[in-house]
């Protein structure tokens, strides 16, 4: 049987951290929006130079183009085991959408990473990137980069006055999504403002939990959740 998990969150939750450690540790891709849109780009499909010719003009994909470059991703060979998505849906119309991808798959179980929104303002505040490789560094990290060397700055979208509109345009996307999601028996809330290491313990407490819904699935024991809501 496939895990399909989908990881939602607020910017400065930590799910693209703790999608590619699941990831890594299952063998499966992680999967980002941003991701498959610079694959689809320079690989050339038909959608991935639609996708191009709307980014070129400083306009943001919308949601047929961004369902086609996800659809085409998702039938991909590696995706046969499963696959962490994160990042798509962003909206129920992307939602209903994956849905239909979906179909004849095994269940999408759905993770959601909940960080109250002042400890989420003083992670992206204090958060830094490698002006080289876009790299992400940790929180207190610095002053270079651990992949290439690069010096690490602020992100320039991470000031407290952005950081506080991004979230409200996340809140307001946000909330109609999970909405859409928790009432599925596969949708699981987890405290994303505990230590890294507890957050993982717990995302994959959630995950096990969700999958007594679907069926067993292999390498996932039992572990004690400290901050998993159904």
């Amino acid at each position: 049987m496939a895990l399909n998990l989908l990881m939602l969150g607020p910017p400065g939750a930590g799910k693209g951290t703790q999608a590619e450690r699941f990831a890594q540790s299952r063998g499966i891709p992680k999967i980002s929006t941003g991701d498959i849109l610079r694959d689809a780009v320079q690989a050339g499909t038909e959608i991935g130079l639609r996708a191009k010719a709307i980014m070129d003009r400083g306009e943001l994909v919308h949601d047929e183009v961004m369902i086609g470059i996800v659809r085409e991703r998702l039938e991909k060979n590696d995706t046969a085991n499963g696959f962490v998505l994160d990042g798509f849906p962003r909206t129920v119309a992307q939602a209903e959408a994956l849905d239909g991808i979906m179909a004849g798959r095994d269940p999408l179980i759905v993770i959601d990473i909940m960080v109250p929104e002042e400890v989420l303002v003083r992670r992206l505040s204090s958060r830094m990137i490698c002006q080289d490789c876009g790299h992400n560094a940790p929180v207190g990290h610095g002053p270079v980069c651990t992949l290439c060397g690069g010096k690490l700055v602020q992100r320039s979208d991470d000031n407290q006055a952005i950081v506080l509109d991004r979230l409200k345009v996340y809140h307001g996307q946000s909330e109609p999504l999970v909405k859409y999601y928790r009432e599925r028996p596969t949708f699981r809330s987890i405290d994303g403002a505990q230590s890294p290491d507890q957050v993982a313990t717990d995302l994959t407490a959630a995950i096990t939990a969700a999958c007594a819904h679907t069926g067993p699935l292999p390498g996932l024991g039992a572990t004690t959740p400290s901050g998993v809501q159904p």
